[in-house]
């Protein structure tokens, strides 16, 4: 053998020698007055001489012995190179042979490692052959995992998880696209699913398999293999999780990709977005890690990277959307889909950062917080963009009707939706008015005593009432100005008190209230009462005039002119129906506020006409009443019904 190796009688005197050493060791470390740098001389001269006695047992075997044992077990692993079927689909014996062979080789290995490392030596030579059969051992070991890890991969069913969605609201003929938060029901697949820290869990691995799983882990990590075990598995639950997002339907789209789309096609895409990322992380995510924990929770770093590697690429897929969502144009009809993608996103903040928490799934973090507040400032900036559409929407002809402007009901209803996000709005709309105190409005907060529903806690108006209260003054500016392009005063004030008495409604029978405060309700309905009086006086002044005893005696004397009298008469009827005739053409859309309306107008116009004709009766004969009182009070009932009709061709209907 070679010349490294000791006799018998060498080995026996050097074991005798060892064994008094160790003896003197442990008799001086019973010495309770050693120092700690003599107790810890001590140690580490047992250590030492415990390996040299290991040394001279491997040495005292035979090496013939190592030799045989070596081909027996390179015989039962090359048995298995040249049958191509899967060990792990043999049986139980099968595998338990082939395990006892691998672990047989490595013990030999290490005893040949422990023996001289002379590479002339036989020695050195077998430990050649030992390691090709562990290498040779291990590679097989790679395409059982693999084989294990991919045919016993789980379907993954997300029909089993139902989310609501609400496609649209029309609220008066205004089409409001609304989004329903969408929720894991209780109905999940209840055999395969279980919850779990607000995760919802599935097997995305048959579990029977994972004890076998672990096994061959644990076996290549204790010989120094662990990263071709990890490279195996990050490539099958790499495809994994990429056939993951094709069931759920998520293309992968570049950021140009989402910039070009259409609204429409866009708009279901963030839909799907949502979706997806709820199931993805919560369900999807959360299985995965729960996957690695359980097949490499015991290699510490390894099963954080073995996790992060394929989960990484989906995730910045996903991420990706809604960086392409943050950089494109700030249209206002995109605002409440953004603000789903922020909450939802802000929700899952947490289970993201702890699915990928350590210095491996740093990048995944820094991304998703990174979108999020790109989408943050993307809502800040969209709302603001809303106010600059309302103050810039410009008319250049008259609203038909004096009714409700589609700008009235769109922007009602547009913030009465964004009612639903008020905890987000507040936060982002907050952190711009800190940023950008210049842009905010004077306090338009109530000055009663009263309290004040739209203010927080510390009294200060909440930030999103004082930017709705700014959207309603921009609002009411924009009418203002599309009231000008009537002619008449009197439509003027018609229209404004339609808007106005819609906007106050709007605000009180909704969430809007609670944001806007009863003051601000009460300011309104102030307004509008008062373009109610101003239209009235614009239109029936001139009318009511005519009812009245001026101008109508006989020159010189204080007696009525029959023939002057005959005239005023005329000159009402004339009026009325012409006004009958335009605002019968006019509309209020409230049926209440039409009611009233028209209750008051009659109070006035037909008091004063039953008046008038009655102090005047003995001039005036049949012939020359052409409506009784009766018929004028009939008559405006038709008034503000948005359909022009004639009393001069006798026919009301």
């Amino acid at each position: 053998m070679g010349d490294c190796e000791p006799t018998a009688p060498e080995l026996e005197g050097e074991e005798h020698l060892i064994a008094a050493a160790k003896y003197i060791v442990k008799a001086l470390g019973s010495n309770k007055n050693l120092t700690d740098d003599a107790r810890k001389a001590l140690a580490e001269l047992g250590t030492q001489l415990s390996t040299m006695t290991v040394l001279n047992e491997n040495k005292g075997d035979g090496i013939s012995e190592i030799k045989d044992r070596l081909n027996a077990v390179e015989e039962k692993i090359m048995n298995w190179e040249e049958d191509r079927s899967t060990i792990w689909d043999s049986g139980p014996e099968e595998v338990s042979e082939y395990l006892n062979a691998v672990g047989e080789a490595q013990k030999l290995t290490e005893r040949l490692e422990n023996l001289c490392l002379n590479k002339d030596d036989d020695e050195y030579k077998l430990l050649q052959r030992a390691h090709d059969v562990l290498q040779k051992a291990m590679e097989r070991l790679e395409e059982e995992f693999r084989h294990m890890l991919m045919e016993n991969k789980q379907h993954f069913e997300p029909e089993h998880m139902s989310f609501r969605y609400t496609e649209e609201d029309v609220v008066d003929g205004v089409s409001i696209i609304s989004f329903g938060d969408e929720s894991i029901e209780e109905s999940l697949h209840r055999d395969s699913i279980s919850r779990a820290s607000e995760e919802y869990i599935i097997d995305l691995i048959n579990p029977d398999v994972i004890p076998e799983l672990r096994g061959i882990v644990n076996l290549m990590s204790n010989l120094n293999y662990e990263q071709e075990c990890y490279q195996v598995y990050a490539s099958v639950r790499r495809d994994a999780l990429d056939e993951c997002l094709i069931i759920l339907e998520m293309e992968k789209l570049s950021i140009e990709d989402v910039l070009r789309m259409e609204w429409t096609n866009l708009n279901s895409k963030i839909k799907r977005w949502i979706r997806t990322m709820k199931i993805f992380v919560q369900v999807y995510l959360a299985s995965e890690k729960r996957l690695s924990d359980q097949i490499f929770g015991e290699l510490g770093s390894v099963n954080q990277v073995c996790f992060v590697e394929p989960s990484k690429a989906p995730m910045l897929q996903l991420l990706n959307f809604g960086e392409a969502m943050s950089i494109g144009p700030h249209q206002p009809e995109k605002l409440p889909r953004i603000l789903d993608m922020y909450e939802v996103l802000a929700n899952l903040l947490p289970d993201i950062d702890a699915l990928f928490s350590d210095e491996a799934g740093s990048s995944v973090r820094i991304e998703c917080h990174e979108v999020l507040r790109r989408l943050g400032n993307t809502v800040r900036a969209t709302f603001l963009e809303f106010k600059n559409a309302i103050a810039s929407n410009a008319s250049t002809n008259p609203f038909a009707g004096g009714g409700i402007h589609h700008l009235t009901r769109y922007v009602m209803n547009y913030i009465k939706f964004l009612t639903d996000y008020s905890e987000t709005l507040n936060l982002l709309l907050k952190d711009h008015d800190a940023e950008d105190p210049n842009s905010l409005l004077p306090d338009m907060s109530p000055t009663t005593e009263e309290e004040n529903e739209s203010r927080n806690s510390s009294g200060r108006i909440s930030p999103m009432a004082h930017h709705f209260q700014s959207i309603a003054s921009i609002l009411q500016s924009s009418l203002d100005d599309k009231s000008k392009l009537y002619k008449e005063a009197s439509l003027q004030h018609f229209f404004l008190m339609n808007n106005i008495h819609y906007m106050a409604q709007k605000v009180k029978d909704s969430e809007l209230r609670h944001i806007f405060a009863d003051e601000w309700i009460r300011k309104q309905n102030w307004k509008f009462q008062q373009h109610a009086m101003n239209y009235e006086r614009a239109s029936w002044s001139s009318i009511l005039s005519l009812l009245k005893d001026d101008g109508i005696q006989n020159p010189g004397s204080n007696s009525i002119s029959r023939a002057l009298l005959k005239e005023r008469v005329r000159s009402f009827y004339l009026a009325f129906e012409e006004i009958y005739k335009t605002q019968t053409a006019w509309v209020i859309p409230d049926i209440r506020l039409r009611e009233d309306l028209r209750i008051s107008t009659s109070l006035k116009v037909i008091q004063a006409y039953r008046t008038f004709v009655g102090r005047h009766a003995y001039h005036l004969s049949d012939k020359h009443i052409k409506y009784s009182a009766d018929d004028l009070e009939s008559y405006l009932l038709d008034f503000f019904e948005g359909s022009p009709k004639s009393l001069q061709n006798n026919s009301r209907r």
